[in-house]
């Protein structure tokens, strides 16, 4: 039995096993970047029906654009492969060093896509994908200080560097300050301040952290819980009963 599961996996492609070993988030929003970017290539919708506008949202009804701003880049391009290299590379870091359950991870992406959809409007920033990335990319970038990277094989520089080096080169590229990259530095630099710096500045306090009831929806009842509840039944079930005293 053993032999015949392990000779499914090594008949997996490299392609299909590089997508099964991606953490569960990050498969699923590097899948639905790739398919959104396909269904518009297809011409079965616009991106049009995908921006985010506070008028179309919460006076339209129209509230898949809450999510779908965030999962298209742009048409099937070399522009689009590197924002998914970015994408899952540091997504999948950051859920890989954020343990097994995917409630941290979960957790910070909600708060990075709040934070977004908020300050958007001020910005003039229909789509959301690449603020996004760009946050995770900060925060990946503050906790690996001793990486060494090189870009384009000609600039090698220390991880935190990165996020700045990446804004040089849209700069230079585009001629124009990338917004986008300057949301995600400012986001990723308050959830990195309050889970890295903060604690143990303030006796462990990390105001950041999920709460329980969504770790809940991820992980179940915590385990001591749990064994403190079945120990209790079993206390309440092996107690002796105390009879009644007579009355004469």
């Amino acid at each position: 039995m053993d032999q015949m599961i392990d000779g499914g996996d090594a008949g997996r492609f490299p392609l299909e096993t590089w997508f099964w070993e991606m953490p569960i988030c990050t498969r699923w929003w590097t899948t639905a970047t790739v398919l959104m970017s396909g269904l518009v290539q297809c011409e079965l919708i616009t991106p049009f029906q995908l921006f985010y506008s506070y008028r179309a949202v919460f006076v339209k009804s129209q509230y898949w654009r809450l999510l779908t701003t965030f999962l298209y880049f742009g048409p099937f391009s070399l522009d689009l492969l590197f924002h998914v290299y970015f994408l899952q590379r540091y997504s999948r870091l950051l859920e890989e060093s954020a343990g097994r359950s995917p409630a941290h991870f979960s957790w910070l992406l909600l708060y990075a896509m709040v934070f977004l959809l908020i300050l958007s409007p001020l910005v003039s920033m229909p789509f959301l994908g690449h603020p996004l990335s760009s946050t995770l990319v900060y925060i990946w970038s503050r906790r690996n200080p001793d990486t060494r990277l090189s870009f384009l094989g000609l600039l090698v520089f220390s991880a935190p560097y990165l996020p700045w080096v990446l804004m040089a080169f849209s700069l230079t590229l585009h001629g124009t300050v990338p917004k986008d990259e300057l949301m995600g530095v400012v986001i990723g630099h308050i959830w990195y301040f309050f889970t890295d710096v903060y604690p143990p500045l303030h006796g462990g306090s990390r105001p950041l952290d999920p709460p329980m009831w969504w770790r809940r929806i991820f992980e179940g009842r915590p385990r001591e819980e749990t064994t403190d509840g079945i120990n209790n039944e079993i206390a309440v079930a092996g107690a002796p009963e105390v009879a009644p005293p007579e009355v004469r």
